[in-house]
């Protein structure tokens, strides 16, 4: 197994170790733009690593998937970050943030050429971290895996089916093969949204959730900030609001507007585990009918603008249209969390910053 630390000869290490001057920076890579999925955007690429990866394979471009498979002290990247590298050097992804991509690009080369996984381990002591863009010292491990021996292209194609249905699923790879398995399993994993070996040491299991969305309801002034902070989160945004004059392109240009009333709107969306929805209009003849959609749904938050007085009166709608305080007790509102802000910016951070809470500590 190649093992790259900052103490091997200079001819080992990855590019980027290799500089120790206090004002170093990574050393960024030149490689050409990627074509087909990969060239719909930095964010889109990045998230679809198996997807351009079997685009490369049947292009016959020759791709190898790079998963961080394990990590100890300081890791730019965290377990199951990939990176996919073509037969021509087209690469998309990340599993260090730059420290040891150029490695990990020469290493794929010669696995595409033979055919055969890898396991690369990369050190940075402490005191050459900053060098390489680390806050302290650490080790990743990264495994390489051509796709069309390593990988088939029939699991690979079951990977991607998956992934487009939005369903969650995990690779596991270990003694007995490669396969896909559902929730039941691992379900620990996918809350967490947390890749690793298991408790055998040699079984690794890749978890692939759906990516997170988010759908507002209103397009107000608190939802301008709200849409950019949350896709730089992560979430595919979806703006919903029937009314012409709020939701015009001028003044959220880019964003997808849908214009149908809230909840046929949102039904049609389909809110699942990896949903979250907030509601800003003040209108109960537009919010309401969107919180009953996400009340009835598995949304994993529901947040309401409003004051304590309004909510009371939310709640009491809630109550005549039938739902327990259960149902109810998952509505976030007021929404966001309680950091006296003011501003429609300031709005928006304690709303996501909430809806974060949520997720990850949930």
């Amino acid at each position: 197994m190649p093992k790259f630390t900052p103490e091997a000869p200079p001819e080992s290490q990855p590019d980027a170790a290799r500089e120790t001057r206090s004002d170093a920076r990574p050393e960024r890579l030149a490689v050409s733009q990627p074509t087909g999925l990969a060239a719909a955007g930095t964010t889109a690429g990045f998230e679809q690593i198996p997807e351009i990866a079997l685009d490369w394979h049947r292009q016959g471009l020759g791709a190898v998937l790079a998963t961080v498979v394990e990590t100890w002290g300081s890791a730019p990247r965290p377990v199951g970050s990939q990176l996919v590298i073509s037969g021509t050097g087209d690469m998309q992804g990340s599993v260090s943030g730059g420290c040891v991509e150029g490695a990990v690009v020469m290493e794929a080369a010669e696995a595409l050429a033979d055919g055969k996984a890898r396991l690369l381990e990369f050190g940075v002591s402490d005191e050459d971290a900053f060098a390489v863009g680390l806050a302290c010292g650490g080790r990743i491990r990264v495994r390489l895996d051509p796709v069309g021996s390593e990988i088939s292209e029939a699991h690979l194609s079951e990977l991607v089916a998956a992934r487009a249905t939005r369903r969650a699923v995990a690779e596991v790879v270990g003694p007995q093969g490669r396969h896909l398995a559902g929730r039941g399993q691992y379900e620990d994993r996918f809350r967490q949204d947390r890749s690793g070996f298991e408790a055998d040491g040699e079984t690794f299991v890749a978890i692939h959730n759906p990516p997170l969305r988010l759908a507002v309801i209103g397009a107000v002034h608190i939802a301008q900030p709200l849409l950019q902070m949350a896709r730089l989160a992560g979430y595919d945004v979806t703006l919903f609001d029937p009314r012409d004059s709020f939701a015009a392109a001028a003044r959220f240009p880019g964003e997808t507007v849908i214009s149908d009333w809230p909840d046929e709107a949102l039904t049609a969306w389909g809110a699942d585990a990896r949903s979250a929805v907030v509601t800003l209009t003040h209108d109960p003849k537009l919010d309401d009918p969107a919180i009953e959609v996400a009340l009835r749904s598995e949304v994993f938050y529901l947040g309401c603008l409003g004051s304590k007085r309004t909510h009371a009166k939310r709640v009491q709608r809630l109550e005549q249209a039938g739902f327990l305080a259960a149902d109810i007790g998952r509505i976030h509102g007021p929404v966001g969390l309680d950091i006296g802000a003011k501003s429609p910016a300031e709005i928006a951070i304690a709303i996501l910053a909430e809806l974060t809470q949520r997720l990850r500590q949930s």
